[in-house]
């Protein structure tokens, strides 16, 4: 494996990338659901369940305690690309003492600062009972290629629909910071770099450029590679289940250090 990510391909499609222009796009949707969801909201009860079920997967592979007993909260966790703070609201904060928050466009983190305030979010969706445990600690308005994670203090980076506003080597530069980021780099250890995001459907297995929000969806076989050059494995992995047909496939990661 080199010592630094491969070098830039001018021709390759995350080599059209900008990211000024992915925060003019962001910065014109709305802060809500619909917005981070590109107009399909439906999908995201589904989607936070599916989460939740393969972290508690994850978590219950390393616990000692019975296979009933609760899990006990993580002590901090990351959000990145956090938009509204859907994840952070309907699960990290339910898995987790401190979330803590990245999002570069500020308006979609105002709208969630505003809505912990109120607490218009507490409550599962049916009975209206309170159910976030953890609080949100540091709100970070910074883009992912910026953000450099405090080293050991995570026991959870999640990344969902969002890498595909970093190049190549960003996010290769990008995940090494994370792998310094997770806690206990030992073997063995309670924490992960989750990845959850779209794949590309080229018939060639080639990435995608979108030219609306300047990101690239890339192929499996593409974050595989990416993942192995930033020195980190893939310890679980799963398709996302009961999406509309017309999106993209969606498959989540979890990785540790090699």
């Amino acid at each position: 494996m080199s010592a630094d990510p491969p070098f830039p391909d001018a021709s390759a499609p995350d080599a059209l990338i900008n990211h000024d222009r992915s925060i003019e796009y962001w910065s014109s949707v709305s802060a809500d659901t619909t917005g981070m969801l590109g107009g399909y909201p439906q999908t995201s009860r589904i989607d936070l369940q599916s989460s939740s079920n393969f972290l508690t997967k994850l978590r219950r592979a390393k616990s000692t305690l019975p296979p009933k007993q609760p899990l006990p909260l993580l002590d901090r966790v990351a959000d990145c690309g956090a938009g509204v703070g859907r994840i952070t609201k309907e699960f990290l904060l339910k898995v987790s003492r401190r979330v803590d928050v990245v999002e570069p466009v500020k308006k979609f983190t105002d709208e969630l600062v505003q809505s912990l305030g109120s607490g218009e979010w507490a409550g599962d969706g049916d009975s209206g009972a309170g159910i976030a445990r953890g609080q949100v600690g540091e709100v970070i308005n910074l883009g992912l290629q910026d953000w450099e994670p405090e080293v050991g203090a995570y026991d959870v980076i999640w990344n969902q629909w969002c890498l595909g506003h970093l190049t190549d080597v960003q996010l290769v530069a990008y995940l090494r910071r994370c792998k310094a980021g997770i806690t206990q780099a030992e073997e063995g250890a309670r924490s992960w770099i989750v990845v959850k995001e779209n794949l590309s459907t080229d018939f060639k297995g080639k990435d995608i450029y979108d030219e609306e929000d300047s990101s690239v969806t890339r192929s499996d076989e593409k974050f595989r590679h990416l993942f192995k050059e930033a020195g980190l494995k893939i310890v679980a992995t799963e398709l996302q289940k009961g999406f509309p047909k017309e999106l993209f496939p969606v498959r989540i990661y979890a990785l540790r250090p090699e």
